[in-house]
């Protein structure tokens, strides 16, 4: 008997799991790993896959069965964090951006930020005024498609990839002209590190946007960036604080602390409140790393962190990787051969998706200045068939709807700027975190049951496949049933759906979103 339990406890914990890591050019690596596999195991894993040296700036994402979603810690068991039935999905992502990402040693590590940025432009994360779109756009261009070739690229070519939320006629010509008579001759590698250099001084460089509520019940945008804690509201960013100024990070339930101290003894304090107490100690964990990487001079001077002024009371964190200057001066001692780098010109784009197929919107009135939303309905296939990895868009066009930044970071020190003639607003395109309970799904299934447009930002990005009629008016069931106040349904409140792969389809959903 003993001996029976002791074989089954021993097959128990050599049992492999597979894991699924969608990386930044959305190419996918898949391994197996053991039950007791350490975070750091996979991580090192992928970095040998990428051959990736500099590898401190990356992270691992992972979305809960609750939606949220987390950084995949080096030193904890992967399969105890997840908490979600095997296979695994994850993402491969920037986790802390280069203060001067031109600067770093290698060109690979060069590429895979430029492919983050990249992401960043296209889901609302990073904004800039309309020149510099069309500059970051023209260089995405040369680096995918080479020099300007009128036998291959014919009149509005610019117009079959989407850079942004939101394009307009005028702004694709503007790219077209930057690309056809400014940047010929530019390798790959050289369009990529100019984007590099002119997005590092957007003011939104390195965001990944918490949503929260202020004091007054504002909503607001709270994000970690290398050069300090911003907060955006509306079009403004109505704090930066340097990282110096931080004195202390703190969170109690739904609520989080941010202690400030500056010149002349003046100490305040922010206070926002995250949707669920899930998300605020992930904004808090997310400070507390972010913190130590930008502002330590080492490693050594980590300490474990309460998130209650009783040390003994809330939770304990402590960040476990190297700080900035550490890596910086390790990336100075590198020395080998650059190791060859497959570009993803040739992969088809699944987070960026195809929008050629289904039918067309009508235009839509100049006069309302506002771009053409494409329907929930059209084409969340991937590109199978591009030879790029920007995806085409549709034909249909709007206004101008890109912000106008005012502020650089020459500029930085201002407390308050202008960073957009619109409001920031990138939940509408991926939500890093729940806003509220459910509001999602009810937005997207209320407004597909109306028969109103939405932008394919605001959908679960990079679904597996387009949703049959079957699956909304199932989901408009569902809808109604919440409208008539039978309450959400009880797969729903567990995060998970009936049935092993609809359930799996639904976490791949969550975790392409970032």
């Amino acid at each position: 008997m003993l001996s029976r339990l002791m074989s089954g406890s021993s097959r128990s914990l050599e049992r492999e799991y597979s894991c699924t890591v969608r990386l930044l050019d959305d190419s996918e690596y898949t391994c197996t790993i053991q039950r007791d596999a350490k975070g750091q195991y996979l991580f090192d894993l992928l970095c040998h896959h990428l051959n990736l040296l500099e590898k401190d700036y990356f992270g691992i994402r992972f979305v809960d069965p609750d939606k949220q979603r987390h950084w995949l810690e080096f030193t904890k068991s992967v399969v105890k964090q997840l908490r979600s039935q095997p296979p695994f999905t994850m993402c491969f992502r920037v986790k802390f951006y280069p203060a001067d990402p031109a600067a770093l040693k290698e060109e690979i590590t060069r590429y895979l930020v430029f492919l983050q940025i990249k992401r960043d432009l296209y889901h609302g994360r990073l904004l800039c005024k309309t020149s510099d779109a069309a500059l970051l756009a023209a260089y995405i261009l040369q680096a995918e498609i080479g020099d300007y070739d009128p036998g291959k690229h014919p009149e509005g070519y610019s117009s079959k990839f989407q850079f942004f939320p939101k394009h307009s006629e005028k702004l694709e010509r503007k790219i077209a002209e930057i690309h056809r008579t400014e940047l010929s001759g530019q390798t790959p590698a050289t369009s990529e590190l100019n984007f590099l250099r002119k997005a590092q001084t957007l003011e939104t460089y390195g965001v990944d946007p918490h949503p929260c509520k202020d004091v007054s019940g504002n909503a607001a945008f709270l994000a970690f960036t290398p050069f300090g804690f911003v907060v955006l509201q509306g079009n403004k960013r109505v704090h930066f604080i340097k990282w110096n100024e931080v004195t202390k990070l703190k969170f109690e339930g739904k609520t989080f602390y941010l202690y400030v101290s500056q010149k002349e003894e003046k100490k305040i304090i922010l206070t926002y409140f995250a949707p669920t107490p899930e998300a605020c100690k992930h904004l808090w964990k997310c400070g507390i790393e972010n913190q130590a990487f930008y502002k330590l001079e080492k490693s050594s001077q980590v300490r474990t962190v309460s998130s209650s002024n009783l040390f003994f009371k809330g939770s304990r964190f402590r960040y476990s990787g190297r700080v900035a200057k550490e890596v910086m001066e390790s990336s100075a001692k590198i020395k080998r051969e650059p190791p060859e780098i497959h570009r993803a010109g040739m992969v088809p784009s699944r987070s960026c998706p195809s929008i050629t197929h289904g039918p067309r919107l009508s235009s839509v009135p100049r006069t309302r200045r506002r771009a053409v939303h494409i329907s929930i309905m059209e084409g969340l296939e991937s590109l199978r068939d591009s030879a790029h990895s920007t995806p085409v868009r549709s034909s249909s066009h709007g206004d101008t709807f890109l912000p106008h930044v005012r502020s650089s970071r020459a500029d930085s020190n201002e407390r308050v700027a202008v960073i957009a003639d619109e409001a920031y607003s990138p939940a509408d395109s991926v939500l890093p975190t729940p806003v509220a309970e459910h509001s999602l799904e009810l937005m997207l299934l209320s407004r597909q049951i109306n028969g109103a447009t939405c932008s394919i930002e605001e959908e679960k990005e990079s679904e597996a496949s387009t949703p049959t009629a079957a699956d909304v008016e199932a989901l408009g069931g569902e809808l109604r049933a919440l409208c008539q106040g039978h309450g959400r349904p009880e797969e729903e409140q567990s995060g998970h759906l009936k049935g092993p792969r609809l359930q799996q389809q639904q976490q791949q959903g969550w975790e392409n979103r970032a």
